[in-house]
Order: C-alpha cells, then sequence, then structure tokens
C-alpha cells in the first residue's frame, strides 16, 4: 500500500519502519530531517514537505505530540489537507483532543477524504517489538482498508464504533486510567519508604499478589527503582493528556476531581523542570513530598 507518514519520533519512527518492513510504500515526512533520512536507510522514500508525503499515498497516517502538530501538517503551509486525494485516508495515531479530531473528521469529509482516528496504547519498545494495541473508529470500510497496516504496527485492533472521536475518547480514558495508576503507585512507594519497607520488597509483594499486569509490572519497576530516564513517555506529554481528558469532560459536563489532581500533580513536575523525564517520575513528587530522596 501507498503510505505517507507524518512524524517520527519516538513513537513514529518504529512505526514507520515496521510499515517499510512489511513491504509497504512509505513516504515519510519529519520536521527534522535527519529523522526522515534515517527511514530512508530501511528503504522508505524522504518528502521535504506533509503535502509531498500525501502525494499519491493511499493513506496518510500522524503520528504526532499534540493538537497543534497535527494541525500544522494537515492545515499549514505545506499541509497535506488539499494535497490527499480524494478518497484517500488520513489515519490520525496521535494522542488528540476530541473536539480536534471532530474537526478533522469534517475538514476530510468535505474535501471528499476520509479520516479514521487510530491512536495507540503502548510505549517506544513496543512500537519497535509490534506490539502496540490500535483503538480504531471510523466507517468499518475505511478501517477495513488500513488493517493491514495496523497489522504491521500492532498485535491488536480494537474498534471504539463508526464516529472517529469514540477513539480519542477511549485512548483518552486509557492514559488518565495509566496516570491514575501511576499516581496511587508513587504514593504507595513514599508511604512504604517512609515505614522503612524496601521499594524492592513492596515491589516484590505487592507485583506478586494484588497487582498484576503490564501497567504494575512496567511502572512499578520504574518507580521503585527511581529510574525516570529515559523517558518512554514524558511527563509534559502526560500533562498534556491531562487537559485533553479534562476539557473534553468539561464539554461532557463530567466531573473528574482524581484527573484534576493528576494534573496538578504533572505540572508541578513540568514546573520543576522534570517535564522530560518518563511520566512515571510523578512519583518522584509524592518521595519529595514525604520528604524522601526521590534521586
Amino acid at each position: 500500500m501507498r503510505v505517507g507518514f507524518v512524524g517520527l519520533g519516538s513513537m513514529g519512527m518504529p512505526m514507520a519502519r515496521n510499515l517499510v518492513r512489511a513491504g509497504h510504500d512509505v513516504a515519510a515526512y519529519n520536521r527534522t530531517r535527519s529523522k526522515a533520512d534515517e527511514l530512508a536507510k530501511d528503504g522508505a522514500r524522504t518528502a521535504d514537505t506533509p503535502a509531498a508525503a500525501a502525494e499519491g499515498a493511499e493513506v496518510v497516517i500522524t503520528m504526532l505530540a499534540d493538537d497543534h502538530a497535527v494541525e500544522d501538517v494537515v492545515f499549514g503551509e505545506d499541509g497535506f489537507d488539499d494535497a490527499l486525494a480524494e478518497g484517500a485516508v488520513h489515519v490520525s495515531m496521535s494522542t488528540i483532543s476530541v473536539e480536534l479530531s471532530r474537526m478533522l473528521a469534517d475538514a476530510h469529509r468535505t474535501r471528499g477524504q476520509r479520516y479514521v482516528s487510530a491512536p495507540v496504547f503502548g510505549r517506544p519498545d513496543a512500537a519497535e517489538a509490534t506490539k502496540l494495541r490500535v483503538v480504531a473508529a471510523g466507517a468499518a470500510e475505511d478501517i477495513d482498508l488500513c488493517r493491514p497496516l495496523f497489522a504491521a504496527m500492532a498485535q491488536e485492533t480494537f474498534v471504539a464504533g463508526t464516529d472517529p472521536a469514540a477513539a480519542n475518547v477511549v485512548k483518552l480514558a486509557g492514559n488518565f486510567l495509566i496516570a491514575s495508576v501511576i499516581g496511587a503507585l508513587g504514593e504507595a512507594f513514599a508511604f512504604g519508604r517512609k515505614q522503612d519497607v524496601e521499594a524492592d520488597t513492596l515491589l516484590e509483594i505487592l507485583g506478586g499478589s494484588l497487582l498484576r499486569g503490564p501497567i504494575f509490572e512496567n511502572y512499578a519497576k520504574q518507580i521503585a527503582a527511581q529510574r525516570y530516564e529515559p523517558a518512554g513517555f514524558k511527563l509534559k506529554l502526560g500533562l498534556k493528556d491531562m487537559g485533553l481528558v479534562l476539557a473534553a469532560a468539561g464539554d461532557a459536563a463530567v466531573p473528574m476531581p482524581i484527573a484534576s489532581a493528576l494534573r496538578d500533580r504533572l505540572l508541578t513536575g513540568v514546573a520543576q523542570g522534570h517535564g522530560d523525564i518518563d511520566w512515571s517520575g510523578a512519583a518522584r513528587l509524592a518521595a519529595e513530598a514525604a520528604g524522601l530522596d526521590a534521586d
């Protein structure tokens, strides 16, 4: 399949590489040209602009950090909104706001283009290992067209419905739950350490009894070891996502006091200069609040 891929960050690069390895014809654009040049060594074509990446593509995938970045590559100077052919599909795999997802759906519909929202659960190591989980929403025939691409990048695809924004709601709900677990783990480990229980002991017992699963296994180990770098998902991006959760919740008149508290904790981390550490580093703030050594 002819694919334009826009955004070669820590997630986008391995995802695009897996598409190339699966035999798809990939034209890649990244704001930092060296990333596209690196992917070209694996067989991708390099595009000078987002519009160039979309020329002749059946599907254009965006994997970018936030709403602003997505809006820029779609609607900005050299954006692909007009370059994407009628009937071609834009697959947004970024974690973006529900509002922007709806705006993209409307804009593509107006141009006779198709739109699928397909954010993913998983960190860069999962992307490299083709172990992501895709949450897709859009017209059934559009999702079916994209399934070979999802299969090249992920181990499982869930369908959230025909309204593309539904996938963004699910993704934000999931990130809220992950942030909640990280927040609770941070306080639990701070509590244990303050009572002279070794972090490794707490990890072994809780991991072997109450809490089993990938969220605990990944994040509790980082918290117990106080290992927050390199970041798989930056704390400042977690702050962005909690902002998106609260914005969508406000629009729907859904009180989310836990999300508000998590947003404030992540905001504190960013304010203290920790925005580029892993978002599990929110536990560092819980340790500091307890008067513990956070390093």
